[in-house]
């Protein structure tokens, strides 16, 4: 009897237990696929992760007749023997961890050994080795349990080494979308490269944070043609839920394929509404079908609350509208006017332009004179008058002439 009250208290604590982790994964949500903390890893061939950084340093030797070679994971290749160490090569940590083909797992890349009577080897880098890793054991039977063994090795030449590695391989985690980037710039990675979040965005950081001044982000999105339409319509979550105002928009927001030529943008317009001491969380997530989603954080201080300028934005663009409207309608209303008044008034010269007998009318009475445009006969009647007054003086001039002569006579 009581063993099966302890039997029953055990199965209640399970089950709590099992109550509270599922609770707890629920609220955590979504983990984004972060890079791993070194650059010991590789993507295998369905794209998933395998983090080797627990296996970094850790040797493999392999004893032969007149030199040993040893093999520092993630490290390191050397010859050793009672000469001295020959060093073939050290792990390259960019592109140099690579799924293989065939028995062969992953592909180690080992390059910049020593140069000595390897001076003119493959693109100068000295000598080099190729570490074939096997997940499991050799084909020979060797390496059963324990961290594994070399199971051979061969020598192209005396500056190339190959080497056949067996060890109990780390479990697959999460699958990677390859290829995807997230930016500040057109086709760049700062928040996310190859489908992995990069340091400093897979949650928050405050060292990481924007400034309250900047009120919109702009973040380039980028993906392999042939799989760019599994990237879906993005969303966000705010941490406060409240006090930060967040919006999305941009070609990035509706889901549209990006592609490494037409990278799509994502813009995040945030605004503060109210002050807050710490840094507000922002975790956007972009569904990718048939793998994990990817997510990252971005942080911004608030220091003081922002206004919301949307409307004033809105309300200038509205009365840009309008003047090129009313631009528009006047240069039509101009020109239709004129053509009508020049076809069917008959009218030619500045009289044409609409309007003008308006003006006329408004600067008549603005001027008080009663001035309008001279008639023709007024201005030949004004030519007359000064032609006959200038006559006079000339026969005045006759006449004085005649008595200069009679006085020159006498």
């Amino acid at each position: 009897m009581r063993s099966e009250g302890c039997h029953l208290k055990a199965s209640l604590l399970d089950y709590l237990l099992i109550l509270v982790t599922a609770v707890v994964l629920q609220g955590l949500g979504t983990v984004a696929v972060a890079v791993p903390r070194s650059k010991c890893y590789a993507l295998d061939n369905s794209s998933r992760i395998v983090d080797f950084s627990s296996w970094i340093g850790l040797p493999f030797e392999y004893e032969d007749k007149d030199s040993d070679l040893v093999v520092r994971f993630c490290k390191d290749v050397e010859r050793r023997s009672q000469m001295g160490y020959v060093d073939f090569g050290r792990f390259d940590g960019f592109n140099g961890f690579v799924a293989g083909s065939g028995h062969v797992d992953f592909v180690q890349g080992f390059y910049n050994g020593d140069l000595l009577k390897c001076e003119d080897s493959y693109d100068k880098r000295g000598r080099t080795a190729q570490v074939n890793i096997i997940c499991g054991n050799c084909s020979n039977g060797q390496c059963k349990g324990g961290f594994g063994c070399i199971c051979r090795v061969t020598y192209e030449s005396s500056c190339r080494a190959f080497v056949e590695l067996a060890i109990p391989c780390e479990k697959p985690g999460p699958r990677v979308f390859e290829g995807f980037t997230v930016g500040f710039n057109p086709r760049s990675s700062e928040i996310v490269y190859n489908g992995m979040t990069q340091i400093g965005f897979q949650r928050s950081h405050h060292e990481f944070s924007f400034r309250t001044e900047q009120i919109n982000v702009a973040l380039y999105i980028s993906a392999i043609a042939s799989v760019s339409t599994l990237v879906r319509k993005p969303s966000f979550k705010v941490s406060p839920e409240k006090g930060l105002n967040v919006k999305l928009s941009g070609s990035g927001a509706t889901g549209s394929p990006p592609t490494t030529l037409s990278p799509t943008v994502l813009i995040v317009d945030w605004r503060c509404e109210k002050s807050h001491s710490m840094p507000f969380e922002v975790n956007i997530t972009i569904p990718i079908e048939g793998y994990e989603p990817v997510q990252f954080f971005l942080t911004k201080m608030c220091e003081y609350r922002q206004d919301q300028g949307g409307d004033s934005a809105r309300g200038w663009a509205t009365f840009g509208v309008i003047s090129c409207i009313f631009i528009v309608a006047s240069t039509l209303f101009c020109c239709g006017g004129f053509i009508y008044k020049t076809r069917v008034e008959r009218v030619h010269g500045i009289d044409a332009l609409p309007g003008m007998t308006i003006l006329s009318a408004c600067l008549e009475t603005v001027s008080g004179a009663g001035q309008s445009y001279s008639r023709a006969e007024d201005l030949n009647s004004g030519f007359t008058n000064e032609a006959s007054w200038e006559h006079h003086p000339a026969a005045a001039q006759g006449t004085r002439t005649t008595s200069e002569r009679k006085y020159g006579s006498i």
